[in-house]
């Protein structure tokens, strides 16, 4: 079905003036973005698009509404800010006032979540074809027969050419992403960045699923050939989706999960990558998708002859963005679905160089981890930050959690004893000192220490016990640089290495503790 009839939108509160297009193709959504001028053919054949002032999340415009049937188990805060019903409904319906007057809107009826016991059907309604193909791509695709029989449970709003008046809608800034966990509603308006529709999916199942008894997680997964699932943790630039999209090991996903009594599945349907400086020799399948059809590339770079992507050209933003179908990776999942992991893995960038390379945790440890989100900035990657400075993310994913952190780090914990499994922490960051001073850890090492923590080959490996984080550290590694293994003994000054790792070991403590205690 191409078109939908208007009257069909009534039961969302809109009345369209133009034409609805329900469910195009990729291509007919290339074509309408193309004849509107809104994106440009890349070679290879991927559709290049820009997002103009909003090259990322704005997480300070991420509102919650405060509602009774949510409020108990919402934790309020700087990361889940409450904008009362009335600011809500006015919002809603000037955005809805806006839609209605559009020449034309897409609407895209889609799935989240592969375990179809705990999935949700979600409508985005949106006024620019090339969002709607970043949804289509985003998330599960459904048979003609599921589309003719769709009933929404989600419905997502979205207006990139609406903006706020904060004075009047109670929001800090004209762009805004507005959640109601009570209508299962998203209104987003005021920026075209696309990421914002992805992760208002993923938060509302992130309070969804714990309802249901399923941990939802901000992780990418792969398995191995003999059914061993891994799932891997990480904030933004930490390896997350480089580190899953292994050749070796087919892809369930790249960043976000559920974990219930069924095992792991793919909340989503595509993948939506980082790559700025991607190379085609350390990152050969991610690097392929920039080239195909069905790719929507953010904010890239392209000469504008030959329409060749410069994927390390960051004069726009660093956060230059890929969204492809899950599928586009050769080795990827077919059912977005596996076993119970056997193998977790918690991936930090540490820029102060002080974390060992891999380490295995204990429970307890894996909890603190868990609970303190840690990685770090580096200097010139922000406005006033000129030394790495330590972050924390809790469960890795703060800005999208709407419950409290003990919520997810609780269901956690009794996953990773009920079902025995081994808990490995990778630093991804700098080795041989801090930023500025050492290097990033070679990522032919990192992968190397990745595949043998996976495939169990470091279960029996000789350790040492590090005497300032307490974590197990292997002492040799099969395929991997043993001289990195240690990073104290890369410092030129080991005992300034002791002062910035007790420092950070207090950090990560309290970070965790504070979490624990929301």
């Amino acid at each position: 079905m191409t078109t939908l009839d208007p009257s069909a939108l009534s039961t969302h509160g809109i009345t369209p003036a133009g034409v609805v297009w329900r469910n195009l193709s990729p291509e007919s959504l290339y074509e309408h973005t193309l004849n509107e001028g809104t994106g440009r053919m890349a070679h290879g054949g991927s559709l290049l698009v820009t997002t103009g002032k909003h090259t990322g999340r704005a997480p300070k415009d991420k509102f919650i509404v405060r509602e009774p049937s949510s409020e108990d188990r919402i934790d309020w805060g700087p990361v889940n800010q409450e904008i009362s019903q009335e600011k809500a409904d006015l919002i809603a319906g000037d955005l809805r006032g806006h839609l209605s007057a559009a020449k034309a809107l897409y609407v895209v009826d889609a799935r989240v979540g592969a375990d179809l016991e705990h999935s949700t059907n979600v409508r985005v309604v949106t006024e620019s074809p090339w969002h709607a193909l970043f949804a289509r791509t985003m998330f599960i695709v459904l048979t003609p027969e599921e589309q003719e029989a769709f009933t929404p449970d989600a419905v997502i709003l979205h207006a990139p050419s609406f903006q706020a008046d904060p004075a009047t809608h109670g929001t800090n800034n004209p762009n805004f992403v507005v959640l109601n966990p009570g209508t299962s509603e998203v209104f987003i308006g005021g920026t075209q960045y696309a990421g914002e529709i992805k992760k208002s999916a993923f938060s509302l199942m992130n309070d969804r699923l714990p309802e249901e008894g399923v941990l939802p997680m901000h992780c990418s997964a792969n398995v191995g050939d003999d059914g061993s699932v891994a799932v891997f943790f990480g904030l933004s630039g930490t390896g997350k989706t480089t580190l899953s999209t292994d050749s070796t090991r087919p892809l369930i996903g790249d960043d976000e999960h559920g974990w219930g009594s069924n095992g792991v599945f793919n909340i989503e349907g595509g993948c939506y990558a980082k790559i700025i400086n991607l190379s085609p020799e350390a990152e050969p399948e991610i690097y392929a998708t920039t080239r195909m059809f069905g790719t929507v590339i953010e904010n890239a770079i392209a000469d504008d002859d030959t329409r060749i992507l410069d994927l390390d050209d960051d004069s726009l933003t660093e956060n230059t963005r890929a969204a492809y179908p899950l599928e586009s990776v050769p080795n990827s999942v077919e059912s977005k679905q596996a076993g119970h992991p056997s193998v977790v893995v918690m991936l930090t960038a540490d820029a102060f160089g002080v974390l060992p390379p891999i380490a295995k945790l204990s429970p307890e440890q894996a909890m603190e981890m868990f609970l303190a989100g840690y990685t770090a900035r580096v200097a010139g990657t922000e406005v006033g930050v000129t030394e790495p400075q330590a972050t924390f993310s809790t469960c890795f994913g703060a800005p999208f959690l709407p419950q409290r952190p003990r919520v997810y780090a609780d269901m956690l914990g009794e996953r990773i004893k009920d079902h025995d499994v081994s808990v490995w922490l990778v630093n991804t960051g700098w080795t041989g000192g801090p930023y500025g001073e050492g290097h990033r850890m070679p990522i032919k090492t990192t992968r190397a220490l990745v595949r043998a923590a996976v495939s169990g080959k470091l279960n029996d490996a000789p350790t040492r016990t590090d005497e300032n984080f307490g974590f197990e550290v292997p002492t040799e590694v099969p395929d991997a640089d043993n001289s990195l293994l240690d990073p104290r003994a890369t410092w030129k000054d080991p005992s300034h290495y002791d002062e910035k790792a007790q420092k950070l070991a207090s950090d990560i403590k309290d970070a965790a503790a504070k979490a624990r205690q929301r």
